[in-house]
């Protein structure tokens, strides 16, 4: 049973990968291809998809959580969201990345959403969230169909990654904020991301509690 049970993992596993080969092939020869954007050390890389631009209407994309259920951007109307892209969250500055836009999630209006996406398996993810108490933003994976990294123009060529940017996409589903990072090894801009999210989402008015009507004073005396 337990062999069974092995070769039964090793044969979805392979499986998984050959699907994966065959969807960067697919994507190589398909895609368009922007260059002379994002370097790796001092080289420039090539991004494969389409860049999006700010002010356009941001495409609906399919990626999946640490279940593997689909997640599109549409499950998010009305709100504010703040996408955060990292390579791969194994790496020191996508680790960094994460946590700080957890930690930020927590003193931001509920009608922002913030998402980490990444290529990273969602077995990876899940074990990456719960070791580091990755709580307060949503960490999906676009490693099953690619379909973020190809609608945005961040797939990188030859590697299977996806390049270090932020978008953030406004309540009328617009692109509002685009940041890809010159350079994959670096950091994004925090504090220009996070002022931005905070100047494009709309304010949240909040009703105020009507008064307890008080009870009217009893005009008879004993």
């Amino acid at each position: 049973m337990k062999l069974s049970t092995s070769i039964s993992a090793l044969f979805l596993t392979v499986s998984f990968w050959a699907s994966q080969a065959a969807a960067q092939t697919f994507t190589a020869e398909t895609l368009d291809a922007t260059q002379n954007l994002v370097k790796a050390g001092d080289k420039y890389v090539t991004l494969l998809g389409t860049q999006v631009n700010i002010g356009e209407k941001a495409p609906n994309f399919k990626v999946v959580d640490k279940n593997f259920a689909p997640i599109a951007l549409t499950d998010f109307t009305e709100q504010t969201v703040l996408i955060s892209v990292v390579p791969s969250l194994d790496t020191g500055v996508c680790s960094l990345q994460t946590k700080r836009f957890n930690e930020e999630s927590a003193k931001l209006p509920e009608n922002i959403t913030i998402l980490t996406i990444s290529n990273d398996l969602p077995f990876a993810q899940k074990r990456f969230c719960k070791a580091e108490k990755v709580e307060n933003i949503k960490v999906l994976s676009d490693s099953v169909w690619r379909d973020f990294g190809a609608k945005y123009g961040l797939l990188i060529k030859d590697m299977g990654l996806l390049t270090r940017a932020i978008f953030i996409i406004d309540s009328q589903g617009k692109v509002a904020y685009k940041e890809l990072v010159e350079n994959i090894s670096q950091h994004p801009d925090y504090d220009k991301a996070l002022a931005e999210v905070k100047n494009i989402a709309p304010v949240l008015v909040v009703e105020p509690t009507p008064a307890e009507e008080k009870p009217e004073a009893d005009n008879n005396t004993l």
